[in-house]
């Protein structure tokens, strides 16, 4: 069997793959391919493997790019790192979705599946899209946070920014402040209305009130200046700034 992974950390890259090898010691294993850019390359230029195992966030964008651009026949797992009940909503005939950390008992009825279905499945991308941004009244309104020995809500329109630092994920309201949530900036991309935020990087997801200067940038990226915020080299992939500029013009 041959099997492709794409995934963005290689060390849940390289967890998964021996994961596979235990359940499938004769599987040939492909990968990791890390982005949209090297995932289309690839099934551009290789025959279709038997299963894929896709992460949903990738350096460079929503992996469901990749099979806008590549017509895929394959059966795809997707990998995520999105609430569990959210993971149960969105299951299909023969399309599994793992939570990460990826459970071994969990991949192993993922592989079972497959193999008693064993058939191409063909992924409504469209599907998988709304139930990833679900409508507005299921995006959280408001956040809690602790400060000092206080306890407060703050609403999400009084939030500017959501930054990762040193492994430790952080809130900043439009006033300046500062608090730690017990969240990761993939998990809040899940929870967040899309409208309204937008995940510059791998570090940040500003809201739109936050974005306060805009420049050209080589590589033909941008370079973002944020409200209240001393980080002068925010910068937006090239394969996101379309994305970006969508999001800007509403």
């Amino acid at each position: 069997m041959k099997i492709l992974i794409i995934e963005d950390e290689r060390p849940a890259a390289n967890r998964l793959r021996q994961l596979v090898l235990d359940l499938l010691p004769n599987a040939e294993i492909f990968g990791h391919l890390d982005s949209i850019t090297s995932a289309v390359k690839w099934l551009e230029s290789n025959v279709f493997p038997d299963l894929i195992f896709c992460d949903i966030q990738l350096a460079d964008g929503q992996s469901f790019e990749i099979f806008e651009r590549v017509k895929v026949s394959s059966p795809i797992i997707f990998t995520t790192a999105f609430d569990q009940f959210a993971i149960k909503a969105f299951k299909l005939n023969s399309v599994d979705y793992l939570l990460k950390p990826i459970d071994p008992q969990e991949l192993a009825q993922a592989i079972q599946k497959f193999q008693s279905l064993q058939i191409k499945p063909s992924i409504e991308l469209h599907q998988i899209r709304e139930l990833l941004s679900p409508n507005s009244s299921h995006h959280k309104s408001r956040f809690l946070v602790k400060f000092g020995e206080k306890i407060q809500s703050v609403q999400t329109e009084d939030i500017s920014i959501f930054y990762s630092e040193e492994k430790v994920t952080f809130l900043q309201t439009v006033e300046g402040r500062k608090y730690i949530l017990d969240y990761t900036l993939d998990q809040l991309e899940a929870m967040l209305d899309p409208r309204k935020f937008f995940r510059l990087n791998r570090k940040y997801i500003a809201s739109f009130s936050s974005i306060a200067e805009i420049h050209t940038y080589s590589n033909s990226r941008l370079k973002i200046k944020l409200a209240n915020c001393t980080d002068n080299d925010i910068l937006i992939s090239r394969e996101k700034v379309g994305d970006f500029k969508e999001w800007l013009d509403g």
